[in-house]
C-alpha cells in the first residue's frame, strides 16, 4: 500500500488481517467438525459447542507447509500466451485460473490478472522475474483481490464499488498528505486515499500506470491495469527480484514496513505451494 511513502504497516486497511487470525473448518458433517486450535492440532467439537475429545494429528488431506525464505517461490507456471492479443489478454488463462482459484481462494479475474502481469514482465523484463504469487501475496493485503468490504471484480476486470484507503491526514501513524487539486475545488482540507485492489497513491499512479485490458484506460480499480502496473513499479524498484536483496527492496519501496513485507511473503509462499490463507 502507498507506494513511494513511508508508511507503516495497519491491521485495520484493507485486506489487512493476518493469516494466523484465521480458524479453518477442516470437515463439517452433521453432528461434529474438526475445529484448528493452533499449532497444527484439531479439536473435536459437537454442533453444540463441547469439547468431545483430541482430534487425530491430520484432518482430511495435510496442507502442505509454508515454505521459509525470501523471496517467496514463483508457484505454478503461467501457460504460453499470446501478449499482444487485442482485447483483455488475461482471458487465455481462464483455464490455469479456474483450476487453482477454489483452492487459493482467489477469484479468478484475479488470477488471470497476476499471472499476465508476470508473464509481461518476463517478457520485458526478464532480468526481474517477479512471480505472480507476489502480486497475489500484495493483492491479499491491499484488498483480498478486489473483493474488500464487498466489491467484486467485473469480466472486463473492474472492480466495484471502488476500494479506496483511510483518509492520509496526519493520525498516528499515517502519512499527511493532502489532494490538493480537490482541496482547491471544495474549499475544504481533502486528504489523498490510496485507490484501487493494490491501493495505489494518486501521484504514482500518474507516473506508472499502466492499461492492461486493452480498454485504451489505465484505470487503478482494473485489477489488471493494477497487476501490471505494480509489477513494473516492483521491478523498477527492485531489480531482481529472484534475489533475497532485490524482493526486499521492492517490497519495501512499495510499502516501508517489514511487517507488511514479511505478511505479503507470507502470503505469497503459501500460493505458491498451493495454499490459501
Amino acid at each position: 500500500m502507498l507506494p513511494d511513502i513511508a508508511k507503516p504497516y495497519r491491521s485495520d486497511r484493507p485486506g489487512g488481517k493476518s493469516v494466523t487470525d484465521r480458524r479453518p473448518i477442516c470437515r463439517h458433517s452433521g453432528l461434529v467438525r474438526f475445529v484448528e486450535s493452533g499449532a497444527g492440532a484439531w479439536i473435536l467439537r459437537a454442533a453444540g459447542g463441547a469439547l468431545v475429545a483430541l482430534a487425530v494429528a491430520a484432518c482430511g488431506a495435510p496442507l502442505p507447509p509454508i515454505p521459509d525464505g525470501i523471496p517467496p517461490g514463483p508457484g505454478d507456471p503461467v501457460p504460453a500466451m499470446d501478449l499482444d492479443a487485442p482485447g483483455r489478454t488475461a482471458n487465455q488463462l481462464q483455464d490455469w485460473a479456474q483450476q487453482r482459484s477454489g483452492t487459493l481462494a482467489i477469484p479468478v479475474p484475479a488470477l488471470e490478472a497476476y499471472g499476465y502481469a508476470a508473464a509481461v514482465l518476463a517478457r520485458s523484463r526478464p532480468d526481474c522475474g517477479i512471480g505472480w504469487t507476489t502480486l497475489a501475496g500484495i493483492a491479499s493485503v491491499e484488498s483480498k483481490h478486489g473483493t474488500h468490504a464487498g466489491s467484486r471484480i467485473g469480466p472486463e476486470g473492474t472492480v466495484a464499488p471502488p476500494i479506496r484507503g483511510i483518509p492520509l491526514d496526519g493520525s498516528p501513524g499515517v502519512q499527511r498528505i493532502v489532494d490538493t487539486e480537490a482541496t482547491a475545488k471544495s474549499g475544504t482540507t481533502v486528504y489523498v486515499r490510496a485507490m484501487g485492489p493494490f491501493q495505489f497513491l494518486p501521484e504514482t499512479w500518474k507516473r506508472w500506470g499502466v492499461d492492461a485490458n486493452g480498454d485504451g484506460v489505465a484505470d487503478p480499480d482494473n485489477i489488471d491495469d493494477a497487476a501490471l502496473t505494480a509489477a513494473r513499479y516492483l521491478c523498477a524498484s527492485g531489480g531482481d527480484l529472484t534475489t533475497p536483496a532485490g524482493w526486499q527492496r521492492a517490497l519495501n519501496t512499495y510499502n516501508e514496513s517489514n511487517e507488511y513485507m514479511m505478511e505479503v511473503r507470507n502470503r505469497a509462499a503459501a500460493y505458491s505451494v498451493g495454499r490459501r490463507v
